[in-house]
């Protein structure tokens, strides 16, 4: 079997990116790659600087490497919650600026899909999470959406309920990967 294909789980704090990405690797019996930033965060502390995204931003890049040799050439796909294109948003909506670590890892990674969470579902309060406000949500979402139609690896839109998001998302992972429901 070649390497699984890989698919990303992009989109705004509290918009189920995590709970995607378990249940789709659920349903297809596959690993997924958490986010590594709140790992960070729970161990280093909310107050990070820019240069604390840049070790971030390597730590996701090695978490990702890591479920890929785990996936090795066992499994079809494996998904991905945040990469570098989470990590080129947060720097430049927080610090006005991008790492080139980020920038040149964009170029350089290749994804076989992104799935886009919309900000449709209610917002989920948690310590780590900093823009409750929904217009703050819609601009961030906004942003994501135009740079995922910027480049040309396929996506789409997850958007309504839990269940109505994992339907469209195995949907589209389906189709991309070549396999039935």
């Amino acid at each position: 079997m070649n390497s699984p294909k890989k698919f990303v789980v992009i989109g705004p704090e509290s918009t189920g990116k995590s709970t995607l990405c378990l249940k789709l690797a659920e349903h297809f019996q596959t690993l997924w790659v958490p986010e590594y930033a709140r790992q960070y965060l729970e161990e280093h502390g909310k107050d990070y600087t820019y240069e604390d995204l840049l070790t971030i931003a390597k730590g996701q890049v090695a978490l990702e490497e890591e479920g890929m040799d785990k996936a090795g050439g066992i499994h079809r796909e494996i998904f991905i919650d945040t990469d570098m294109y989470v990590m080129k948003v947060w720097c430049e909506y927080v610090f006005g600026r991008c790492h080139t670590y980020i920038l040149n890892t964009i170029a350089e990674r290749h994804y076989d899909g992104y799935l886009l969470c919309n900000v449709d579902l209610p917002w989920v309060k948690d310590d780590l999470r900093e823009y409750p406000d929904e217009k703050i949500r819609r601009a961030l979402f906004r942003y994501y959406r135009e740079i995922l139609t910027g480049q040309s690896t396929p996506w789409a839109e997850i958007g309504g309920g839990y269940d109505e998001r994992l339907e469209k998302a195995i949907d589209f992972v389906s189709r991309i990967s070549g396999r039935g429901r």
